[in-house]
């Protein structure tokens, strides 16, 4: 490439960035990438509160058969025999039936898989036991956060914040009416759509990708380290990571080259953009050579997890779940970046003849 024109992309791509991050009209963008960040914290304060202390790590969890097998009058060796040392020992005193003497009471505590089972005793003898149980089990954590990635994220968050990022690109500098100060500027209207949509894609990929990372840890908060450990280096959890982290910028490439175009090629790109939405919404009904025309086809096939679809979940949303024909990840790296690709070579042909009439803008 000529090196006068890597210059001028780069010179763009810094007038861009910053007028991208720090915008104020582009404020409701971070609140809607870092909305699913507050949504798993929040859920994991509530679940660690239910749950109780977390288990240190390495502890071993308590199961159902165990915690039946305790009964009223067990002495603490007893206890400790079946279920081995706890978690942790509170020990307290309190005045017994009689004033003069105090009963030492001890609550032993044991880590559930969702919850946490305590063993009352009172100068060393089972007088009751209790459990607390909330939260979900990891497996299923995976499934909410797929859910949550799936629905929210890349339907709403990413398309609606590269909406807003793409478009203003030049739509947003004509109702400004500074869009001709490029347009006079020596530099050719490709090289200067090229600079324009690696600033938009730079930006947004920053966002939503940091986004998706807190997204990720916000998720595990409530799961001890173990449980972690086993995920990352057994389940194959680095690469569930990677996947939802090139999913995330693959979507703001996808979304990114269409929102570009939209506001290259309609005065009133909202409408247009409206249409996108109930495209990409209706994408599990349409033929298979029309799926091929949409950003969702190529993302919902490249995610990690899959929502499994439930016998009484509604039909609208079972179809949403569902991915009847996805194609392999490889396929859909190349499809998503040759679609871009089209859409992008459109915008070029668009932007050698675009003019500035602000009268009419």
């Amino acid at each position: 490439m000529n090196p006068l024109w890597i210059a001028q992309i780069k010179a763009v791509i810094r007038l861009e960035l910053r007028k991208t991050f720090f915008a104020r009209r582009g404020l409701w963008i971070y609140l809607l990438a870092f909305a699913p960040v507050a949504l798993f914290t929040m859920q994991a304060i509530v679940e660690n509160h239910v749950k109780g202390e977390n288990p240190p790590a390495g502890a071993r969890l308590i199961t159902d058969q165990e915690l039946s097998s305790i009964r009223h009058g067990m002495t603490m060796e007893e206890v400790t025999a079946r279920l081995g040392q706890p978690a942790y020992t509170n020990t307290s005193r309190h005045p017994g039936p009689d004033s003069a003497k105090d009963v030492q009471v001890r609550v032993m505590k044991y880590p559930l898989e969702t919850g946490q089972f305590n063993v009352v005793f009172e100068d060393g003898v089972v007088t009751g036991t209790w459990s607390r149980r909330g939260g979900i089990p990891f497996y299923k954590e995976t499934y909410v956060f797929a859910g949550v990635f799936q629905f929210f994220f890349i339907r709403l968050a990413i398309f609606f914040g590269c909406l807003g990022i793409f478009m203003n690109l030049f739509r947003g500098e004509m109702l400004d009416k500074s869009l001709h100060y490029y347009l006079l500027a020596p530099i050719r209207r490709e090289v200067l759509l090229v600079g324009k949509f690696l600033a938009g894609l730079l930006a947004a990929t920053v966002i939503f990708t940091f986004s998706a990372a807190l997204q990720l840890v916000a998720a595990s908060l409530s799961f001890d380290a173990s449980t972690i450990s086993q995920f990352l280096y057994q389940q194959h959890g680095f690469s569930q990571i990677g996947s939802y982290l090139l999913v995330t910028v693959l979507a703001c490439i996808g979304y990114g080259s269409v929102f570009l175009a939209t506001g290259l090629l309609f005065k009133n790109p909202i409408i247009p953009a409206a249409i996108v939405l109930i495209w990409e919404a209706a994408n599990p009904l349409l033929p298979t050579l029309l799926k091929k025309i949409s950003v969702i086809y190529y993302l919902k096939s490249m995610c990690p997890v899959q929502v499994p679809v439930d016998p009484g979940m509604p039909k609208l949303l079972a179809l949403l779940v569902s991915n009847t024909e996805p194609v392999s990840a490889y396929l859909a790296v190349i499809g998503l970046i040759a679609l871009s690709a089209v859409v992008l070579f459109a915008s070029s042909q668009r932007v050698r003849t675009l003019e500035i009439n602000y009268t009419t803008e």
